[in-house]
């Protein structure tokens, strides 16, 4: 286990109706959770992070390089590195986000 910091488990403004908390973190590995209210984004973007994404509540359209999906509750997929993505609300829910490695700016 690591040592607990400051930092996670706090609930941060994330942009346009969505909140992110980290909940557990190494190096390597980066665990968390973003609330969004019904029509909250996430804003198109990419990062050289691997990410997954599960979907614990809430339905969402998701965009993957240019191609758009409805995902939700229970839904569960692996975003590459760099590939450009974001979302829309859709229904207020709760998405959980792994990213390899860690994402040190959210720190």
């Amino acid at each position: 286990m690591t040592e607990k910091n400051s930092k996670i488990d706090v609930w941060v403004d994330s942009g346009e109706g969505v909140e992110r908390r980290v909940r557990a973190e190494t190096q390597d590995l980066m665990v968390v959770e973003f609330r969004f209210s019904t029509g909250g984004v996430g804003a198109l973007h990419s990062h050289p992070h691997t990410q997954s994404t599960y979907v614990e509540s809430g339905v969402f359209d998701f965009t993957m390089n240019g191609e758009t999906r409805r995902i939700s509750a229970g839904d569960c997929f692996v975003i590459p590195s760099n590939a450009e993505h974001g979302c829309v609300c859709v229904e207020a829910g709760l998405l959980v986000d792994c990213f390899t490695p860690r994402r040190d700016d959210f720190l």
